[in-house]
């Protein structure tokens, strides 16, 4: 026979759980939702700047910038990894950290061994738990990365591909694409030439294709006061609102991750609670009907 004691006391146990997880599903739904305004906000400005960079690129002045710049041989690639602070968000970090695995090794075997840079401490505890040293370690971003912190690790990336140390600089993070989509990419950053934009974000300034449904800029340009200093600024601007666009995505991601995990946690709990809940009731009938029977037994005794 279950004791009923201790089913009573898993009960009440579940039961606490399943208010803690209850709380963080929505602790994590109120950050998801802010969360997603800022990637919002930034997606458009983010993808119009890469287009207009890449434009420029491809347009032939004769004037260039480094960081569009593609490197025939590349003999040093920097990979960047973007994970959480905290747990308890599924397979969130798993996934991107599987990528990054397999697209270091895939450049270990063309050029070698590369440095890695991490954000996130469940990132950096399971990279070292492999013993895979790191160049750089971030544990101040969370679900409100600040556009001046992330600026920060995008001038210093731009400054080794400039001066040469690094011939290319790959993220590896969450992307945000729907609220029932996120996918764990590798995108290259750096050249800038090879970023991808996405041309349904591109909004109403960029000259809409409507028999393609494809957003192309225009190809001329006038340059005041010099093309030198347009680029200067714009190409910089470009990389650095890139980066802060895939530290946004990855905040976002989290939060949807975490949301969905403590959801699925509150309702296994529930379904723990019924069970046990059942078994309890059918433990306390078998008592009352054992506690009955031994009256019974010791009246017909006594009489």
């Amino acid at each position: 026979m279950a004791n009923i004691r201790l089913l009573d006391k898993r009960r009440k146990s579940i039961k606490n759980i399943r208010k803690i997880t209850r709380t963080m599903e929505l602790i994590a739904t109120a950050r998801f939702k802010k969360a997603m305004d800022r990637a919002s906000a930034a997606s458009d400005y983010t993808n119009l700047i890469t287009a207009i960079v890449q434009d420029l690129a491809k347009s032939g002045t004769e004037v260039s910038h480094p960081l569009l710049q593609s490197r025939e041989t590349v003999k040093a690639a920097e990979m960047l990894l973007l994970t959480s602070n905290r747990g308890l968000c599924g397979g969130y970090n798993g996934s991107v950290l599987r990528l990054a695995l397999q697209r270091r090794n895939e450049i270990a075997e063309t050029i070698g061994s590369s440095p890695m840079s991490v954000s996130g401490k469940r990132g950096i505890s399971a990279l070292k738990f492999r013993g895979i040293p790191l160049e750089k370690t971030f544990t101040q971003f969370d679900d409100a990365p600040a556009f001046d912190e992330v600026a920060k690790i995008a001038d210093d990336l731009m400054e080794r591909f400039i001066t040469g140390k690094i011939d290319r600089v790959d993220v590896v993070y969450t992307k945000f694409l729907t609220v029932s989509k996120q996918v764990a990419v590798v995108e290259t950053l750096l050249p800038i030439s090879s970023l991808a934009i996405d041309s349904k974000k591109v909004n109403a300034s960029a000259v809409t294709d409507v028999a393609s449904g494809a957003s192309k800029l225009k190809d001329d340009y006038e340059f005041l006061p010099s093309a030198e200093s347009i680029l200067e600024e714009v190409v910089p601007a470009a990389f650095r609102a890139r980066v802060f666009k895939c530290f946004l995505d990855a905040a976002v991601s989290e939060q949807i991750a975490r949301m969905i995990a403590m959801k699925s946690a509150t309702e296994n709990a529930g379904d723990i609670i019924k069970q046990l809940s059942r078994t309890f009731n059918r433990a306390r009938q078998s008592k009352i009907t054992q506690e009955i029977m031994e009256i019974i037994g010791g009246v017909e005794a006594l009489g």
